[in-house]
């Protein structure tokens, strides 16, 4: 039986460059990180950089990136915020000297 995959969110996975992304959001925040490395603002970045938390929890954000004044920025691209995600977001942000910018 051929069953297809329905996000819960309804999120439409892509792939660019050979590259497979959970959502068109996400996929579309890789290209605008390229396009920034390509003008320079950006010396490179990073996908999917997780954070270890405690009780096994892992949070996975989109993209770290490394711009070209020295500064460091977590992205993460969401259409859905869930109370999940927002829980995670604050534990990172209260163990971790970081904030995790959303787009």
């Amino acid at each position: 039986m051929n069953r297809r995959y329905f996000h819960k969110f309804r999120a439409k996975q892509t792939e660019l460059d050979g590259i497979k992304f959970a959502s068109k959001k996400e996929a579309h925040g890789y290209e605008i990180q390229k396009a920034r490395q390509a003008a320079g603002e950006v010396l490179f970045f990073i996908r999917q950089t997780s954070f270890h938390l405690p009780g096994g929890v892992r949070y996975v954000c989109d993209f770290t990136t490394f711009d070209a004044d020295g500064t460091v920025h977590f992205l993460d691209y969401k259409g859905m915020k869930t109370e999940s995600y927002k829980a995670k977001k604050r534990m990172v942000e209260a163990l971790y000297p970081v904030e995790i910018e959303e787009l």
